[in-house]
C-alpha cells in the first residue's frame, strides 16, 4: 500500500513539522519504499523461525541475584534517631 501525500501531511501536522513541497515528494517516495520493502518482508515464510531476541545467545549478562551479605539490624540502626521493632520510625505523614 503505497503511501499518499495527504497521508505524509497529515503526519506531519501531527508531528508539528513542515516541509517544502519538493521535500514531501521526495518523502512520500521514500517512504513509499520502505513500506514495500515492509511489504516483501511479510511474504516470506517465518512459520518456521523461532522468536528471538537477539541474533546470537548472549546469555545472561547479570549474575545471579543472592545476598552476599546479610544486614546487621542494630548496626544499620545504630544513627537511627527512633527505631521500632527493628524498623525505622518515620513520623506519620498522611492524615
Amino acid at each position: 500500500m503505497p503511501i499518499r501525500p495527504d497521508d505524509l501531511r497529515r503526519v506531519l501536522a501531527l508531528a508539528r513539522l513542515s516541509l517544502p513541497a519538493d521535500e514531501e515528494a521526495r518523502l512520500v517516495h521514500e517512504l513509499g519504499e520502505v513500506l514495500a520493502y515492509m511489504e516483501k518482508l511479510n511474504r516470506l515464510p517465518t512459520d518456521s523461525v523461532p522468536p528471538m531476541t537477539h541474533v546470537v545467545d548472549i546469555g545472561a549478562p547479570l549474575r545471579d541475584d543472592v545476598v552476599s551479605n546479610q544486614p546487621a539490624t542494630d548496626t544499620l540502626l545504630a544513627n537511627a534517631p527512633a527505631r521500632e521493632d527493628g524498623f525505622f520510625r518515620v513520623p506519620k505523614i498522611i492524615e
